[in-house]
C-alpha cells in the first residue's frame, strides 16, 4: 500500500500570475467525476472518470485512515468496469476541475467544484517532516484539511443530499 501525505486549504486566488511567470509549472487540467462505492469513518472505496485533452482514464481507489497521512491504493479499470460500478452505485458524482501545478519539487492540485462555490489546494508531500515544515505561498487561503466539511467524500454526500445537510 501506498502513504499519500498531503495538506489541503482553501483557495486565496487562482495563482494565474505565478504560471505565467514561471514560477509554477503547468501540468495538466481535467475534468473529474468522483463516485463513493462504500466508505466508513475509516475507509473509502472510490471510482472516478478523469477526462482531459488526452482522453478518459478511470481509476478505482481504496483509502484507510483519517488526517494528513493515509494509505492508499489505486489502480486503472476500463471505462467498461467504471459503467458497471456507477450505474449498479445508483449515485451521482462529485464534479470537480483539478489543474495541477509544480515548483521547487512540490505537486499541487487545485480542484474547483462544479456543485460547490470552492476551490481548494491540495500540496502532496515525500514525507510527514516534509509536510509539517511547508510554509503555504501567499496564494493559499486558510488550511482545511482536517475539517470535515471540506472533505471529498462529505461535498460527495452532500450532492447525494441536493446540498441539504446530512
Amino acid at each position: 500500500m501506498n502513504m499519500e501525505i498531503e495538506r489541503k486549504y482553501k483557495l486565496g486566488r487562482f495563482p494565474q500570475e505565478e504560471i505565467e511567470n514561471g514560477s509554477l509549472r503547468l501540468l495538466t487540467r481535467q475534468e473529474i467525476d468522483q463516485t463513493y462505492l462504500a466508505f466508513s469513518k475509516q475507509e473509502e472505496i472510490r471510482i472516478r472518470r478523469l477526462s482531459s485533452e488526452a482522453g478518459e482514464t478511470f481509476t478505482h481507489t481504496f483509502k484507510r485512515g483519517h488526517g494528513m497521512s493515509r494509505e492508499e491504493i489505486e489502480y486503472s479499470i476500463s471505462s467498461d468496469i467504471y459503467e458497471q460500478l456507477l450505474g449498479h452505485s445508483g449515485k451521482k458524482p462529485l464534479r470537480k476541475t483539478r489543474t495541477s501545478l509544480e515548483a521547487d519539487g512540490l505537486h499541487f492540485d487545485i480542484d474547483e467544484y462544479e456543485q460547490f462555490d470552492l476551490r481548494v489546494v491540495e500540496v502532496e508531500f515525500r514525507s510527514e517532516e516534509e509536510a509539517n515544515g511547508f510554509q503555504p505561498p501567499s496564494w493559499f487561503g486558510p488550511e482545511v484539511g482536517s475539517e470535515e466539511e471540506y472533505r471529498n467524500k462529505q461535498l460527495w454526500i452532500h450532492v447525494q443530499n441536493n446540498g441539504k445537510e446530512v
